[in-house]
């Protein structure tokens, strides 16, 4: 029989088939499996409408048969079958679905949900082929048909000899090269892992005879090998199962079968939405982050399934960064089998189902704050740092979806607590949310420039992480009220500040001498009003604190920057009389106690100090 050319296709569009819509080979077998289940279910459909056609779901199944010898492999299902007409259609012309024309013919009918929709996952078998056979019968018909090629020369159609309706498929495995080892697709290993990998949840049997070995019957120590039949998939997905069926242990089952995580998970989320796009979600939040979630080489995103065949196993575009710990799954008939990442990128569906499931795991993470805190003091410890990297990130764009979920150590509580809950303890009389940053809870505590604070009765909220400040800094106000760092020039406390301006202008001379003295490390030097017990502290004017400094200094390949610092003097303590009598009779040991009132709030503030030498000397003449 004559060979005939692919009704109006080239080799450059077959080539684009097979190397740019699918990105790595191994798919093949799950389109070529998944067009064996479109094919059982048709089996079906027609059994609905038609009384001649039984359907017994036992005679259904889908069998691969690997043959290393004359390198094939043979996918068999016991489907619908095609008609030579139908191969005319179907395999003849590239990219014509007959799953998706038998979809458009029956989708006024309840339960249609045929896997492939495009007509081009079949042509995957070329990657992978030197030579596609397929043998099919029609239920409708007698007659069998044999359809092959070798790809963009064309094909052939001829009678064939088949007892029972159905498709075979002989693939003609390519040979083994240095870029490719295609011999592993004859393994039977491997093509156990990529059924379960991609094709576990098919709803019919998938079944191989497996090598296995047992005692030779009489003998204690020697073996032989037989083979067994086994079906390889599970067949049926949890996120298919009812809800009202399903135990927390049936989860954590699944959690640990999918390697999501090695413990319990913290909490599951199982979700089903009707709507612009359906779908069906399971979604798990960690005990503990994985050990290289705060790594360049952790990969985010969710396992995409369509009706239950792997699409991806990472789609990133399903979870936002702050929301990255996430693990699970989700499961859409509106999202195409055979589609790119390229694509997938830009898929209207999908963009709508990550929209929903931003919103329902922020909602759970809400619920487990309110309803179970120690869980949700658990899960923060673990995770809060993603929370705060995502209120700063994106300029602030994330804020809203996240101040509520974010929580800090409080002064008062000596916990961690949310904004809500600070807010809603706020005295009367509270202009501020106040808050100071440091390396620790410890050293926080210890902090000079949070005594007057304190003294109010005033709750501090602890910064303990390096991205606190940056975090709220986008935040800028919650609940109306504006975020004060203990450290700033002004607290907002009008009597305490005129006071101290007053002090500060009392003794201008002396402020300006040390100022002076200290030759541009600070920008200026003044009585303070927030000293009660201790003699100094450093704070900061302008937006950058001296925490920030820090931080931004320790990064690789930051430009060193410099927080505009003023030294704050308690003229109620007995070093002032100090400094006063040293300015009125011996400047030159005023300059000593100088650099040393700088040099000890230096140290307060967990930074170095420039001359250490100098400092030891310092301290030793004053001493002598």
């Amino acid at each position: 029989m004559p060979m005939k050319e692919f009704q109006a296709e080239s080799k450059r569009l077959l080539d684009l088939m097979i190397h740019s819509i699918y990105t790595n080979k191994e798919i093949f077998l799950r389109e070529l499996i998944s067009n064996a289940s479109d094919a059982i279910d048709k089996s079906y459909y027609k059994s609905l409408v038609d009384n001649n056609i039984s359907f017994n779901k036992d005679d259904f199944y889908i069998r691969i048969t690997p043959d290393k010898e004359n390198r094939t492999i043979t996918i068999t299902d016991t489907g619908v079958g095609m008609t030579k007409e139908e191969m005319e259609n179907n395999l003849g012309t590239i990219a014509k679905s007959g799953s998706l024309a038998f979809k458009n013919e029956n989708e006024a009918k309840e339960g249609v949900d045929i896997i492939g929709q495009f007509g081009v996952g079949f042509y995957s078998a070329f990657m992978v082929s030197d030579l596609v056979t397929v043998i099919s019968r029609s239920v409708d018909s007698n007659e069998a048909f044999k359809w092959e090629s070798k790809g963009t020369e064309g094909y052939e159609i001829e009678p064939a000899n088949k007892e029972t309706a159905g498709t075979e498929i002989i693939l003609k495995i390519k040979e083994s090269s240095e870029d490719e080892n295609f011999d592993d697709y004859l393994d039977e290993y491997r093509l156990r892992s990529l059924i379960k990998k991609y094709s576990d949840f098919i709803k019919y049997p998938i079944k191989m005879m497996v090598k296995k070995s047992k005692l030779k019957e009489g003998s204690d120590k020697d073996y032989e090998d037989y083979f067994e039949d086994e079906t390889l998939n599970s067949m049926v997905p949890i996120w298919r199962k009812n809800k009202n069926e399903l135990k927390s242990e049936d989860y954590e089952q699944f959690y640990m079968e999918k390697h999501f995580g090695y413990g319990k998970p913290l909490k599951y989320i199982h979700a089903s939405v009707e709507g612009l796009a359906s779908y069906t979600t399971i979604l798990f939040v960690p005990d503990k982050p994985p050990y290289d979630f705060y790594t360049k080489e952790y990969e985010k995103g969710l396992e995409l399934y369509s009706n239950g065949v792997l699409i991806m196993e990472k789609c990133s575009d399903l979870l936002p960064d702050y929301f990255s710990f996430v693990q699970g799954l989700v499961d859409s008939a509106d999202i195409s089998l055979n589609i790119s990442r390229e694509l997938l990128q830009q898929d209207r569906q999908l963009k709508f189902i990550a929209k929903k499931i931003k919103e329902k795991i922020k909602s759970e993470l809400e619920l487990m704050l309110k309803n179970d805190r120690d869980k949700y003091d658990e899960f923060f410890k673990n995770f809060g740092r993603q929370l705060k990297y995502g209120v700063y990130s994106e300029f602030g764009s994330n804020k809203d979806v996240l101040q509520d979920l974010i929580m800090f150590y409080s002064s008062t509580e000596k916990k961690l607590v949310s904004l809500d809950e600070y807010v809603s303890r706020m005295k009367e009389d509270q202009k501020y949310i106040y808050y100071a940053a440091g390396d620790s809870v410890d050293k926080i505590e210890k902090l000079p420039q949070t005594e007057t604070i304190k003294d109010k009765g005033y709750e501090i909220l602890y910064f303990t992480e390096d991205i606190d400040e940056f975090a709220i800094r986008m935040v800028m106000k919650y609940k109306e009220k504006e975020f004060k760092n203990v450290s700033s020039g002004d607290l907002g406390f009008e009597a305490d500040e005129k006071e101290s301006k007053q002090q500060t202008e009392e003794n201008k001379d002396l402020f300006n001498f040390i100022k002076e003295s200290l030759n541009g490390k600070v920008k200026d030097v003044k009585a303070s009003n927030r000293l009660k017990s201790h003699p100094v502290c450093l704070t900061n004017e302008g937006e950058l604190s001296i925490e920030m400094e820090k931080v931004l200094n320790t990064m690789p390949n930051g430009e060193s920057v410099k927080a505009d610092k003023v030294l704050e003097i308690n003229t109620n303590h007995e070093i002032f009389k100090t400094v006063k009598n040293a300015f009125e009779s011996d400047k030159d040991k005023l300059k000593v106690i100088s650099n040393l009132l700088y040099n000890q709030a230096l140290l307060i503030e967990g930074l170095s100090i420039e001359d250490p030498v100098q400092y030891a000397n310092d301290v030793c003449s004053l001493i002598v």
